[in-house]
């Protein structure tokens, strides 16, 4: 199946099952299959030797996300072409930001600014790992109005629209010894599920498990998806991932790429 577009203005692709498959990132982890090594090899590409943050790398001196409770003026930043992510404004590149992460454009949310630099959330291990990368014709800013907000201990997920609540469930999350991570992330892609049926669309989030390092073939990226059976909400069952009912899904495959969502 050829991927298809979806409703919102900026999710301008939807990777299907298949190419998830081949890219081996492990998603169905969520729904219980067993963890295996993934591939290894990370790209590298036009700027010098720097590896592509995606959900596949891991930059364990990242700056990490000085406030991963605070809200963000909702400003989003789209990459057009790879763009070099600093350690600081001005300082060392460490990473370069492709323009597509599983074949959807790259947008990350933007956390703070210092004049023509823009510290923005990348999706990338460890979790809550950030960079700086200067304004210019490599990126684009653009704003969404939607905060997804989950409380994992009530398992509850509210998504708001410039502050008011547009719609509210309860929702899954991980098991005592598999739990969801929490912090500030955000909505990386949208996938659409052709193998198995227990979602029809897949939202990655930029955030890892942090039980799994590797998980189903990939690197434990944690997901909000569908599922099948009501009574997984309400429960904390996942292996990370926050499952949603289907009204909720079809809500938040709505919002655009680079939406903060808050798991607290």
């Amino acid at each position: 199946m050829r991927p298809r577009k979806t409703s919102t203005r900026r999710r301008a692709r939807v990777a299907t099952a298949a190419t998830l498959g081949a890219l081996c990132l492990g998603l169905a982890g969520c729904s219980g299959a067993s963890p295996i090594e993934p591939a290894t090899a990370m790209a590298r590409a036009d700027l010098g030797m720097e590896a592509a943050s995606t959900t596949f790398a891991d930059f364990p001196k990242a700056p990490l996300d000085p406030a991963p409770n605070a809200e963000t003026e909702g400003v989003v930043l789209r990459v057009k072409q790879d763009v070099a992510v600093h350690v600081a404004p001005g300082g060392p590149v460490f990473a370069k930001l492709p323009a597509t992460q599983l074949e959807n454009p790259t947008w990350v949310p933007v956390i703070a600014e210092r004049g023509p630099w823009l510290q923005v959330l990348l999706p990338s291990r460890p979790n809550g790992s950030t960079g700086w990368v200067r304004i210019g014709d490599e990126v684009e800013r653009a704003r969404s109005p939607y905060v997804v907000d989950v409380d994992i201990d009530a398992r509850r997920l509210v998504v708001r629209k410039d502050g008011a609540p547009i719609g509210e469930w309860t929702v899954g999350v991980g098991a005592p010894k598999t739990q969801t991570p929490r912090g500030r992330t955000f909505i990386m892609a949208a996938i659409e599920e052709t193998v198995t049926r227990f979602s029809p669309i897949i939202l990655p989030l930029g955030t890892h498990s942090e039980t799994f390092s590797t998980y189903g073939g990939g690197p434990g990226t944690v997901a909000l998806h569908g599922w099948p059976d009501p009574s997984v909400f309400g429960q904390a069952g996942s292996d990370g991932c926050v499952r949603v009912p289907d009204d909720a899904l079809r809500l938040l495959m709505t919002l655009p790429l680079g939406t903060i969502v808050h798991l607290r």
